[in-house]
């Protein structure tokens, strides 16, 4: 059956729409009137804050809220979308006190992109970078407050362009975010018989290695920098379609052909934020460390059993090779706690000593995914 518009409603029902509509209204009213007096408040809280050199983000206090509304919600309103909205008032907030700048691999509509508003909401200044590594630059030159780089794929692994970046350039992690991905096959028309070649990064079309394999048998496929630079080239060329965000469908005016075409559900990119330093403890955090072992039997195993003895939970391991150097590798490892936990600044105090490099890369919170 058709629906019935407003002016079919029956005169008792009407009254009813409107007396809703009404308070709706009313209650819009409150909110933005309240979301104002709540942006007062944190111009008023960076001014004192500055008085004293403070830091302007705290995200043990940060925590602390999240962890209010959801037990003052109880389950009504949706959490995700809660901590979504939450999310955005406040960073808004927080920028009030300073805009932020956060450097991503661009161009717009990268994943990286997408996560940096995710994390920071939709005010931050975003700064596209043209690598992973310039990102990194930008930290350490002091140019950008933060930046968002991928580090491990679910399906794929790690990003070692990531890895090897922590190996050159002194920063600091200051937190990090679990972004669920989910690829789109996008191009000019939508229509999917106009693809005569597929594009993208070299993650996105391994992670729909058998998608293409079964749907697209004889479409060619061919790297390119970006998931976003993918875009832009499907928007200018219509033989092409591009493996991307969901983003990139707006920002470059495409069309979607076919939505989630990667080849395992659960496909999920943990991406760090990294900046000049870390923050002080959340209650809820991670400490990464990049170690060089002495080169002799069971340094390894020794190493970790540092850290067993000082209760500390290992929940990531990573190996990379240290250039110019055969046979030797670095050691990524994170951590459950933070650097001013008591068994952490033990164990890791304890690590340093038989250790043949050790940096702390930093103790940040934890995702809430």
């Amino acid at each position: 059956m058709p629906k019935k518009n407003d002016q079919a409603i029956t005169p008792v029902n009407k009254q009813a729409l409107i007396k809703v509509r009404n308070r709706i209204d009313a209650i819009d009213q409150q909110l933005l009137s309240l979301l104002q007096e709540r942006l007062g408040c944190a111009k008023k809280v960076g001014q004192i804050k500055s008085k004293d050199d403070m830091p302007k983000w705290d995200p043990k206090r940060e925590r602390q809220i999240f962890e209010s509304l959801h037990k003052a919600n109880a389950g009504v309103f949706p959490e995700q979308s809660l901590d979504s909205i939450f999310q955005e008032i406040i960073t808004t907030c927080r920028l009030s006190q300073k805009k932020v700048e956060v450097a991503y691999l661009g161009p717009e509509a990268t994943f990286s992109n997408l996560a940096g508003v995710e994390h920071f909401g939709h005010s931050a200044d975003f700064r596209p970078m043209e690598t992973i590594e310039d990102v990194f630059i930008e930290i350490e030159r002091d140019r950008v407050h933060y930046g968002i780089v991928p580090v491990e794929n679910s399906i794929e692994g790690a990003v070692t362009s990531t890895l090897d970046s922590f190996m050159n350039y002194n920063v600091k992690i200051c937190g990090e975010l679990n972004l669920c991905i989910s690829h789109h096959l996008v191009n000019q028309s939508g229509d999917i018989n106009d693809i005569k070649k597929v594009i993208s990064h070299s993650q996105p079309l391994a992670q729909c290695r058998q998608w293409l394999k079964k749907n697209l048998p004889e479409v060619k496929t061919q790297t390119v920098f970006s998931t976003a630079l993918a875009s832009m080239m499907a928007a200018e060329d219509p033989s092409l379609a591009a493996i991307a965000s969901s983003m990139a469908v707006k920002s470059y005016h495409l069309h979607t052909v076919v939505k989630g075409l990667e080849d395992y559900s659960g496909n999920t990119t943990r991406f760090l934020l990294i900046g000049q330093s870390s923050p002080s403890r959340s209650g809820c955090d991670k400490t990464s460390l990049l170690v060089g072992l002495i080169d002799r039997p069971g340094a390894l195993h020794n190493s970790l059993s540092i850290l067993a003895k000082h209760d500390i939970n290992l929940t990531r391991i990573e190996s990379r090779p240290l250039k110019g150097e055969a046979g030797k590798y670095l050691f990524f490892l994170d951590m459950e706690g933070h650097m001013e936990d008591e068994n952490i600044k033990a164990g890791c105090q304890q690590l340093k000593q038989v250790c043949s490099s050790y940096v702390w890369l930093g103790s940040y919170p934890r995702s809430k995914t």
